[in-house]
């Protein structure tokens, strides 16, 4: 579905339209803004990317502690760079769009907080998490105690099957009784 950067194809539009949770109005605004962020001779290109380090300086994600993590999850590069096409941008957008159903929003919370990709939340994910959540300065990081101490809560709470990890669904579990979750996960142009 390549398009240059400089036009948006109806045709693409409505393409996108049925793929994504976005309007129209959504979409040709996250195009406007894809293509800023585009070098000037990229954007001539059939199917550019964005390197994560543009991506990151959209004000929707500079202050989210996992800004790095998204942009991994969402790229579709084989070199892993967090580079973003249009169609991972929409994706990413669509995600955290308001009309993104639970099922979706926790499915690619999991991913982002998955550090490992193993398909499952361990200990190592879990600290990663909390120091994303906490800050990893001397002032706001947690003491070895504090930190097991938290993850041993996490674990009891969400671990249902007793493994010593979270997968998908036991994680899925813990946010449907989390009524505040659909409406944090969201960042909106």
């Amino acid at each position: 579905m390549g398009t240059t950067a400089s036009q948006l194809p109806k045709e693409s539009l409505s393409e996108y339209q049925e793929l994504t949770f976005l309007t129209k109005q959504e979409i040709l605004l996250a195009h406007r803004r894809f293509t800023e962020l585009l070098e000037g001779d990229e954007r001539n290109h059939p199917n550019p990317r964005v390197p994560m380090d543009a991506i990151l300086t959209l004000t929707e994600l500079k202050s989210n502690p996992f800004k790095k993590r998204i942009c991994q999850v969402f790229s579709t590069s084989e070199n892993r760079d967090g580079s973003l096409t249009f169609e991972d941008f929409l994706d990413l957008l669509s995600a955290f769009s308001d009309s993104a159903t639970l099922e979706i929003k926790s499915h690619y919370a999991f991913r982002i907080f998955d550090f490992d990709d193993d398909g499952t939340l361990d200990y190592g994910d879990l600290e990663k998490l909390v120091n994303c959540l906490t800050g990893e300065t001397a002032d706001t990081r947690l003491s070895s105690e504090e930190m097991r101490q938290l993850i041993s809560n996490i674990l009891d709470e969400s671990d249902i099957d007793k493994d010593g990890t979270v997968n998908l669904s036991e994680f899925q579990h813990v946010i449907s009784r989390s009524p505040d979750f659909v409406s944090s996960f969201k960042i909106v142009l």
